[in-house]
């Protein structure tokens, strides 16, 4: 018989909905239930996606006796992460305080007020490799609370405490000159040169994490040739070879669990590749124009992939599907063997593209075979005897046919919730990239989305995160705001629709007034009205996606240069000057927020494009074809009254169909034609960009 979670819309608890554990999804009933018999709070929590959370339902949550043992001593709530991050972030933090690490599946143990005293992340179903069995842990979690109260109440109360430290206290600087100005940059760039991989990219070894929010800020401190863009090209480079990415079908899986990039986790994220084609999108204007198409395959397998009927996008494909046994397998849907591809090609085209993607008898995992390039294409096209665009004609050929054959496949599933935050991230992904790359169809595709979403989720004028089976719920996070509002700045800057920049206003002014505190000088991550937690959510560090705090400082330090707003402007730098510490420290962690001390501490590039015309159209395209790392670009109708009301637009409104480029209180002359306007363009750069 099914448990409460049949009732859930998230994929994840729906997976749980048959488990004999009688779980309870997070709210009153369970917390209730839990006071009422005095028992603790289990606490689990995973995504749909996650493959480990799949190991660990079917070796636990699917076994009567380890269900029998969970149903009498606790009560049981499953969480989707990527639904309730506000409470993935506490229990998380409480994870790692505790053991040093975390992970999901999060396996949390809370008093019934929901205080953490002690957790973990998978444990096996017997004791393995120092671990005890999930069975062990229960009983001794249980005797615990029962018989040694005291003990558990005070560690409860030891870690809710630093817990609530952690997220007001902040992060002393290192030293007095690290944290000013462009020494704070240089610091981070230096830090990641000294973990930089120059033979695979990234940074560090295995597992190995793309960094996409920090890989953006490396792109932005400099020119082509700068050490910081020179890691970041070489990272996106060696990533478009690897097995990380998905070469038949397009689009990146999660992570590696190798140096190489040639293994990965096989789920697929919508913020991943949003986030990596923006990266791959602007390491291509800086001169890398071999990652182009690679931007364009990661965010058309999106449009095609992740797209819902109405143009809002999906969260994630799994990494399990059913493999040739009827079993479920890890990357099943994507591994080829030799026979296989022999029997779908010719043997000249079966041959070639085994050679160039490495397939072999052996194979490269679990005897089969992850495609990956591990030859410079050029090296082969002559060793061949094939031009070069010839070879990758016939290369593009054979993968269309495996990409067709495979369709075949099961699929994984694929979570078709729908995150405002993730859309956020994929809209300003397709935003940019459809100028940047002359995809008009990119940027249709981000104005309906960001539509739709705004019609939908956008409810009593306030956000709301979810929408998952034709239901609207869970009220917006900080991230929420801050995603979506810098999604709209840059439709806005695409379009010089002024649609846009009132949503942008909009949706800058909510989050000062749901998410910051005056008092404290920072931003929480839930709204001051949201139900009470056993205490208010704050990250700074951004993860796989940006933090809210820094999405938050992102989109009113980019509102302040566009509208003048003095407000917007102070909480920017009041953010930045806060965290200046914890960006010297963990400058990994804080890609987007030193994303922001570079906005609001180099020169900035102002681009004002007024009137409505054709010629107008093509120089707005041309505006966005210069990397510049710190630009704004405004404009439009200039009988438009919010556009009027723009700095940008002063002593300009009779100046229609021409262009404008100042760099910081210094402009140029007006430009009146693409040509000037790219000559000017190139001017602002060399001052800008390092040589």
């Amino acid at each position: 018989m099914p448990n409460r979670l049949a009732s859930e819309t998230s994929p994840y608890l729906l997976q749980h909905a048959d488990n004999p554990v009688d779980w309870y999804p997070w709210g009153d009933e369970a917390v209730a239930l839990a006071r009422k018999h005095d028992r603790p709070i289990l606490l689990s929590i995973g995504y749909s996606a996650c493959h480990w959370c799949h190991v660990m339902e079917r070796e636990s949550f699917e076994d009567p006796a380890t269900a029998r043992l969970m149903n009498e001593a606790f009560v049981n709530i499953k969480v989707d992460r990527e639904e309730r991050p506000d409470i993935d972030s506490i229990y998380m933090s409480a994870v790692q305080a505790l053991t040093g690490h975390g992970g999901w599946p999060l396996t949390a143990f809370l008093t019934p007020e929901g205080v953490p005293f002690y957790g973990g992340t998978y444990f096996p179903p017997e004791p393995r490799h120092g671990m005890p069995s999930f069975r062990q842990v229960l009983t001794g979690v249980s005797e615990a609370y029962r018989n040694r109260r005291d003990e558990v109440a005070r560690a409860g109360v030891q870690l809710t405490g630093a817990l609530k430290r952690s997220t007001t206290e902040a992060h002393p600087p290192i030293g007095s000159e690290g944290t000013s100005g462009r020494r704070l940059i240089e610091h981070a760039v230096g830090a990641a040169g000294r973990g930089f991989d120059a033979a695979n990219g990234g940074f560090g070894g295995a597992p190995k994490f793309p960094q996409p929010v920090f890989l953006d800020f490396l792109l932005r401190t400099g020119g082509p040739q700068s050490h910081g863009v020179s890691m970041a090209v070489h990272t996106l480079t060696r990533m478009a070879a690897g097995g990380i990415r998905d070469h038949a079908g397009g689009g990146f899986h999660r992570y590696s669990v190798d140096a190489r990039w040639l293994v990965p986790h096989f789920e697929k994220m919508l913020y991943d590749n949003a986030l990596i084609a923006r990266a791959l999108t602007r390491a291509h204007l800086l001169g890398a124009t071999h990652l182009g198409p690679v931007a364009q395959e990661t965010l058309d397998h999106v449009l095609e992939d992740l797209t819902s009927p109405e143009g809002a996008f999906h969260s994630a494909r799994d990494a399990d599907s059913e493999g040739e046994d009827g079993a479920h397998e890890e990357g099943a849907f994507y591994l080829w063997t030799p026979a296989q591809i022999q029997k779908l090609l010719g043997p000249d085209e079966a041959r070639l593209l085994s050679r160039v993607y490495d397939v072999s008898d052996a194979g490269n995992f679990e005897g089969r075979n992850i495609l990956h390039l591990p030859h410079d294409l050029d090296a082969v096209a002559r060793q061949e005897g094939i031009a070069r665009d010839e070879l990758g004609r016939m290369l593009g050929e054979s993968l269309a046919t495996l990409k067709a054959h495979r369709a075949a496949r099961p699929e994984p599933l694929r979570d078709e919730k729908i995150l405002t935050s993730w859309n956020g991230l994929a809209i300003r992904a397709l935003a940019e990239a459809g100028p940047a790359l002359v995809r008009p169809d990119y940027t249709r595709a981000a104005e309906r989305a960001a539509s739709f979403l705004l019609d939908t989720v956008r409810r009593d004028g306030r956000l709301f995160r979810v929408l998952a089976a034709g239901r609207v719920h869970i009220e917006g996070f900080l991230e929420d705001y801050g995603a979506l509002g810098n999604a709209c700045l840059s439709l806005y800057e695409a379009t010089l629709d002024p649609r846009w920049l009132s949503e942008t206003t909009w949706l800058a002014d909510q989050t000062i007034a749901r998410f910051w505190s005056p008092e404290g000088r920072l931003f929480h991550d839930t709204d001051a009205d949201a139900d009470p937690l056993v205490l208010r959510p704050r990250d700074i560090m951004d993860n796989a996606t940006p933090s809210g705090n820094s999405l938050a400082a992102e989109l009113l330090a980019r509102s302040a240069v566009l509208t003048g707003s003095a407000e917007h402007a102070e909480v920017a730098d009041a953010v930045v000057d806060r965290e200046r510490g914890a960006m010297e420290r963990y400058p990994a962690g804080m890609g987007r927020l030193l994303t922001v001390a570079l906005l609001r501490e180099t020169p900035h590039v102002e681009v004002t494009v007024v009137g409505d015309s054709e010629r107008v159209a093509d120089m707005l395209l041309g505006a966005h074809r210069c990397p510049l790392p710190n630009r704004t670009i405004a404009g439009g109708d200039p009988e438009d009254p919010a556009v009027a009301a723009l700095p940008a637009m002063e002593g300009r409104l009779a100046s229609a169909g021409s262009a404008f480029v100042c760099v910081g209180s210094t402009c140029y002359e007006p430009a009146d034609s693409h040509g000037q306007l790219d000559a000017a363009l190139r001017r602002a750069q060399s001052v800008i960009l390092e040589p």
